[in-house]
């Protein structure tokens, strides 16, 4: 009777997956997963190239949790493992996790990734949920091992599988803390939320995450427009001043036509209207763009300090533009004035006196532009300029090389270097 029932007993557990046997398995490739991990996200880390900051995790899936997945997703594999020594492969056994700071990054991410590695599956989870449900949002992209990430030595009978991947997760900020908080609230604790008040509750913090990480990517691209119309104004600034002490002659060729335009944000907020009237200073409607900027400087609330002295210094460059230096270096000095560490405005009144040929005020200004920034390389060759019209050869000359070894290699510098040594071999 007995040997019956251990009979019995064989026939219902035959099935059942050797627990030890998938342990002890699996635990045997665990350094060889550590390896190979390391390995792929010094990869990654040499490979992604991004404007803001990257931050990574990595880990191996602990047993447990590799367990369940398997009687889940390979049950007939687990269940003949007691009679092999494989090891059962799942998708994400390795995880390398990418967290980016913005939603544009992890496009760049993504094409980052498939240049270098083999990429074998991409999934963006949480792609297709309503706004009612809840879930984290993430792009997973299942990458072949490289052969250089491979340990040189297994011990026999042991060899990395053909179908193994890694698992790389792309996420931002924001992604990554739902998707943690998420993982202690309800994976973690198997809990599944029946409660509509509780379910409604959770759904609403995931839009609000999805939401600031749009409303941080509005915010990005509001940045990049507005330095896009600031550095063009700035370079086109200086060529007039080039234009003016006649440093390099004219090409002819504005940099402003050659910069695709950005379209004006509507009239609204101080920063809309800024945007604005940059964009109408670069696009050549000055009075418009003097305008705009009057209306700031003169709105009500008045803008703080800092915001005037940027407003300012923007009319400032405005009225230069029309060749109206008097007011350009009213603006300024009201510039710093309103922001004393303003070094751009005095270095700007520091041109506004070049050209009207005040060398020794021209000077002062860029000697303080320098004790308050002193890598402003551009500064150094004005000065150099100054210096050279009153006959301070020397002072020229050292500023000239300042500017050099800051890596200013402009056609202006090279023919003011070579001016100097024709007055220094004059002198011998």
């Amino acid at each position: 009777m007995f040997c019956m029932e251990n009979e019995k007993l064989d026939e219902i557990y035959k099935d059942i997956p050797a627990k030890t046997a998938i342990k002890n398995i699996y635990e045997s490739y665990g350094p060889y997963l550590e390896h190979i991990m390391k390995g792929i996200k010094a990869k990654l880390v040499d490979t992604i190239k991004l404007s803001s900051e990257v931050t990574y995790k990595a880990r191996v899936k602990s047993f447990n949790s590799y367990y369940k997945k398997v009687l889940r997703q390979r049950p007939k594999e687990a269940a003949e493992s007691q009679n092999s020594k494989n090891l059962i492969c799942l998708t994400d056994m390795m995880g390398i996790r990418i967290i980016c700071t913005f939603l544009e990054d992890i496009k760049e991410v993504q094409e980052q990734i498939s240049s270098v590695f083999d990429v074998k599956e991409i999934e963006v989870k949480g792609a297709n949920q309503s706004f009612r449900e809840f879930g984290y949002e993430s792009v997973h992209v299942l990458v072949a091992i490289p052969e250089d990430c491979k340990p040189s030595k297994m011990p026999k009978g042991m060899k990395i599988p053909n179908d193994l991947v890694c698992e790389i997760q792309i996420r931002t900020i924001l992604q990554d803390a739902w998707a943690e908080v998420e993982h202690e609230l309800i994976y973690k604790t198997e809990f599944t939320p029946f409660d509509m008040p509780l379910r409604r509750k959770l759904a609403s913090m995931n839009a609000s995450l999805s939401l600031a990480d749009i409303i941080f990517q509005e915010i990005r691209d509001y940045q990049k427009k507005l330095q896009s119309e600031m550095n063009l104004r700035r370079q086109s600034f200086y060529e007039m001043a080039d234009d003016l002490t006649e440093v390099v002659p004219n090409t002819g060729k504005s940099v402003v036509d050659s910069i695709e335009r950005v379209n004006p944000y509507v009239r609204g907020t101080i920063d809309d209207m800024l945007l604005q009237a940059i964009h109408a200073h670069n696009a050549g409607d000055l009075a418009n763009a003097i305008l705009i900027y009057s209306q700031i400087i003169e709105s009500k609330p008045a803008p703080n300090n800092i915001v005037l002295s940027v407003i300012y210094k923007h009319r400032g460059m405005a009225y230069f533009t029309q060749n109206d230096y008097d007011n350009a270096l009213a603006d300024f000095k009201n510039s710093v004035e309103c922001d004393p560490k303003s070094f751009r405005s005095i270095y700007y009144e520091g041109i506004v006196y070049s050209i009207k040929k005040e060398y020794e005020k021209a000077v002062e200004c860029f000697t303080e532009s320098l004790a308050i920034n002193e890598y402003q390389s551009h500064t150094f060759y004005r000065r150099a300029l100054a210096y050279y019209e009153m006959s301070q050869y020397d002072n020229a000359m050292n500023d000239v090389v300042a500017a050099q070894k800051l890596g200013l290699e402009e056609e202006g510098v090279k023919q003011l270097h070579s001016k100097l040594m024709e007055k220094f071999d004059m002198k011998m």
